[in-house]
């Protein structure tokens, strides 16, 4: 019997499905039980979680007619993610279960790697995981840094220099090289640099670009397409919004806080919401990190949050808010609400 094709999916989401089928072969029957009643909650929470979960269990279903042992394989290989493969090895009853086992933790893990621009990011000439930061010097001498869950691909030749963001945040030092052009794409537009520092993020719905230094031409996805030249320069202290359709300017920025965020891997909040913190912080925890906005609404927080280690902000936030109260039915899914 095939074992049904896996489709790819946001990773959190993979991770998360993952996680929740390992969580299903605990020797406990309470613990197992416990874990399915969550299971089966987590995927009527929403039908993305429920497709997301289904080529796996579709997976471990197509090995039980191999008496369960392969099936009992992978969900143990699935456990056991941080033991050696000669320790797996020795746990499995059979090659053929072993081979099993490795078949479907290989494909498992492929697929959790998938992300957006499915596949670009996954083959990136860059990329980071959650919570990972990296800085990397380019041939031209200039600088990227990719804060956690960024990818990048790069085409340099003797004409341009071109760094496509297919997600995340990065940091980027231009050095200068008239005679070739640095631009920044995403899918909602491009960014030239006329000058050297600046940030680029790609959210779901826009791009933000922060100036930290000089300044950038920028234009918007439409504009590129129809050979638009006439494009919006944005100065060190502003920043904008870019979709495929327009770029809109936004709030000032203070480029030295900026820098310091970058440097210090730190993010300096002045009385933003608690909703809109954890907006932040979700995209830099390694899973699902959800709450009910309204349920924190009124909520404001002044703090200094590290941003590569997702888990510490949380704790010092449950440390400024004693109400607050933070569930985590598995490593990859972290709830935050009201206690009481």
């Amino acid at each position: 019997m095939a074992a049904p094709a896996l489709a790819p999916d946001t990773p959190t989401l993979a991770e998360q499905a993952a996680e929740w089928l390992a969580g299903l072969g605990a020797t406990d029957p309470a613990e197992r039980e416990r874990i399915r009643a969550g299971f089966e909650a987590w995927k009527a929470a929403d039908p993305r979680h429920a497709q997301a979960a289904a080529p796996m269990e579709q997976w471990l279903a197509a090995l039980q007619p191999l008496q369960g042992a392969g099936a009992r394989a992978a969900r143990a290989a699935l456990q056991a993610g941080e033991e050696s493969t000669a320790v797996r090895r020795r746990r499995t009853r059979s090659r053929t279960a072993a081979g099993l086992a490795a078949a479907v933790v290989a494909a498992l893990a492929l697929w959790a790697g998938v992300r957006e621009e499915w596949p670009q990011a996954l083959v990136a000439d860059l990329k980071t995981g959650a919570g990972e930061w990296r800085s990397q010097q380019l041939p031209d001498g200039s600088r990227l840094t990719l804060a956690g869950g960024s990818a990048v691909d790069l085409h340099f030749d003797g004409e341009r220099r071109t760094v496509r963001l297919l997600r995340g945040d990065i940091l980027v030092d231009v050095a200068r090289d008239p005679a070739r052009p640095f631009v920044v794409r995403t899918r909602d537009g491009e960014v030239r640099a006329l000058g050297t520092q600046f940030v680029v993020e790609r959210g779901a719905e826009a791009t933000r670009l922060a100036m930290i230094e000089s300044a950038t031409a920028v234009r918007s996805a439409q504009q590129v397409a129809r050979h638009d030249g006439d494009a919006v320069r944005v100065q060190a202290g502003q920043q904008v919004r870019i979709t495929p359709e327009a770029v809109t300017p936004l709030g000032a920025v203070d480029p030295q806080g900026l820098r310091t965020q970058w440097q210090q891997r730190q993010w300096v909040v002045l009385d933003r919401p608690l909703a809109e913190v954890l907006d932040e912080l979700a995209r830099h925890h390694p899973g699902h990190l959800g709450y009910d906005a309204a349920q924190l609404a009124g909520l404001r927080v002044s703090a200094v949050l590290p941003l590569d280690d997702a888990e510490r902000a949380l704790a010092l936030l449950q440390g400024s808010f004693p109400q607050l109260r933070v569930t985590r039915l598995t490593r990859f899914w972290v709830r935050v609400d009201r206690a009481g």
